[in-house]
């Protein structure tokens, strides 16, 4: 009797070899591998949807704001079997659907066109107002933002709004790279708590402290997980 053994899955090792394939100018390297970690254990892990349920009305939403530095969303979208390898190589080109920002109709899995910041965490509360609306009470709706990006004055009124209005399917994931041009009075994390969010702060390249954060209960209130990293040189 022949046995046959299944070749093994994506995993975390060979995502510097995929984000090697993309090439050129604007790249946003440091932006985008301040993400890796983060990415991966959602997509590994944590979402609830595949190549086969993107267009499930039940899926887990994931909404990438950081938008401007996506090479890590496209190697792990195509580990994941979002999209072939092959694509990686023309990131960046005229004729390639890999943009130097994601667009929702060219990347397969994309939910929303990215890379202006401040938009992804209001887009994500629509989301879930949307889902609530129509009685899809499962679907998780996940959004990556940078901690730059909370300068912006839209994220302000999202995270205001979010928070007394209990929106449980609501994960928020801030990159923190130290990278903002403002303080925040006790820090990003006490933003959030202020404006009645369940809030966790860890390592943003411990996975196993990743997933724990992300994961933990929150009834009744969104959930915001503030991942602290250095961007990889």
């Amino acid at each position: 009797m022949t046995r046959t053994t299944a070749a093994p899955g994506p995993a975390y090792r060979d995502l510097p070899r995929l984000m090697s394939l993309m090439t050129g100018d604007e790249k946003h390297g440091p932006a985008a591998t301040s993400t890796l970690d983060a990415l991966w254990v959602l997509y590994d892990r944590v979402l609830r949807v595949t190549p086969r349920t993107v267009d499930d009305p039940g899926r887990d939403r994931f909404l990438l704001s950081k938008g401007h530095g996506p090479m890590a969303y496209y190697a792990v979208l195509a580990a994941r079997g979002f999209l072939g390898e092959e694509l990686l190589s023309g990131f960046g080109a005229y004729d390639s659907p890999l943009g130097h920002h994601p667009d929702r109709m060219l990347v397969p899995g994309a939910e929303i066109g990215s890379g202006s910041l401040g938009h992804g965490l209001p887009l994500a509360v629509g989301s879930v107002l949307g889902l609530r609306a129509q009685g899809l009470t499962g679907p998780r709706v996940w959004v990556l933002t940078g901690d730059a990006e909370l300068d912006e004055g839209s994220n302000h009124e999202a995270i205001a709004f979010a928070g007394p209005a209990g929106l449980e399917q609501l994960h928020t994931v801030v990159i923190d790279n130290a990278s903002a041009s403002y303080g925040r009075p006790g820090g990003i994390a006490e933003r959030f708590a202020t404006a009645g969010w369940s809030v966790g702060s860890v390592d943003g390249r411990d996975h196993e402290a990743l997933y724990a954060a992300f994961t933990a209960p929150h009834p009744g209130r969104p959930r915001a997980v503030v991942a602290r990293v250095a961007p990889k040189q």
